[in-house]
């Protein structure tokens, strides 16, 4: 579907789902293409990237930031195009990114709760929405300032083969992590955890018996648990917690993240923290905003020397953007997944 200089495509919240996202959840609308104001620029996007915590996003309930609105667009990070500029920071031609949501196009000044950033020269604009974006920035915060990873520890990644968990697994090997295990489901994605992601072991959730494996594989317990999941994967981690042992809680997928999120799980076995002098901490990545430049210039670097590989999921046409998203929550994304909608309106500067 070809997109129209005179028509702004989006996707807007119609309801509020229970449980999975649902046929009505959202709403196709065409609306013109928003005017520039003083001090303002008009962004067109080009790459949407999509995250579990977009269906948190949904229900309407206390959390880091507020719900998304019934009739908004969804909110999504993006990777968009400069086309109009009354701003004196941002040029027509620039990739920018920033959270520009379901739609073709965007009216921005740049700051607020998400500011805008300018995308590097020579920087592919999928990749700043996956190991340079807030995907491995998730990982290297979460990993290295909650999780503390030590030379000779054991360390566990759950939902690893993801794009956060198989780059937070590989920031723990980099920092001499001597047995990092991860947690995936399939035969393909812990042959990739092993061979190319530098794991030393991989669980196939979907066949192996997790408690079985991690006495196997983590004989001595568990140092760092990187928690994308909860649920019973975590309390099975609980369970095999070394001294002074740590639980980074990065995502709780297997929730769901609908409005009763975390409720159905009783964690029964939560007093392995007090008996191991153990931390259970969560974190969220917009706390280290000041700090993402330093992550960036890291992960780019270990991307350059090899120590970190990555994988991307791309599907195509903003119509599919539903669908799109729900692949999260059935385990049928590849690493990290990404849409493209549009290639550059104007040359690249």
């Amino acid at each position: 579907m070809a997109i129209r200089n005179d028509v702004n495509r989006q996707w807007v919240l119609k309801s509020r789902p229970p449980g999975p996202i649902q046929a009505d959840t959202f709403e196709w609308r065409e609306m013109p293409v928003p005017s520039v104001g003083a001090g303002e620029f008009l962004v067109r996007n080009l790459w949407l990237s999509f995250d579990p915590a977009q269906r948190a996003w949904l229900n309407d309930i206390k959390s880091y930031i507020a719900p998304v609105a019934i009739g908004e667009p969804m909110r999504a990070a993006a990777v968009g195009q400069v086309i109009e500029s009354n701003h004196p920071d941002y040029r027509t031609g620039q990739l920018v990114q920033g959270v520009f949501g379901w739609q073709d196009y965007v009216v921005s000044k740049g700051g607020g709760a998400f500011p805008v950033a300018k995308i590097p020269p020579g920087v592919p604009p999928n990749m700043a929405l996956s190991i340079l974006g807030l995907t491995g920035l998730t990982a290297y915060f979460g990993m290295l300032e909650i999780g503390e990873p030590k030379p000779g520890q054991t360390v566990v990644v759950s939902s690893a083969a993801g794009a956060t968990g198989s780059a937070a697994g590989q920031i723990a090997k980099i920092k001499g992590a001597a047995n990092v295990i991860g947690i995936a489901g399939g035969k393909e994605k812990c042959a990739w955890l092993t061979r190319e992601a530098h794991f030393d072991a991989a669980i196939d959730y979907k066949t192996d018996s997790i408690a079985k494996r991690l006495d196997e594989l983590a004989p001595k317990g568990i140092d760092i648990y990187f928690d994308n999941v909860g649920g019973d994967t975590l309390y099975h981690c609980l369970d095999r917690l070394a001294f002074h042992g740590r639980i980074v809680v990065c995502g709780s997928i297997s929730s769901g993240y609908g409005p009763t999120m975390g409720t159905g799980i009783p964690l029964t076995n939560y007093r392995s923290l007090l008996v191991n002098s153990a931390r259970m901490e969560g974190f969220i990545v917009f706390n280290y905003a000041a700090r993402y430049p330093e992550a960036v210039a890291q992960l780019a670097q270990w991307v350059k020397e090899g120590r970190i590989a990555y994988r991307e999921d791309i599907a195509e046409g903003l119509e599919h953007a539903p669908e799109t998203l729900k692949r999260l929550f059935i385990g049928a994304n590849v690493g990290k997944q990404l849409m493209k909608v549009a290639d550059p309106l104007l040359p690249v500067i």
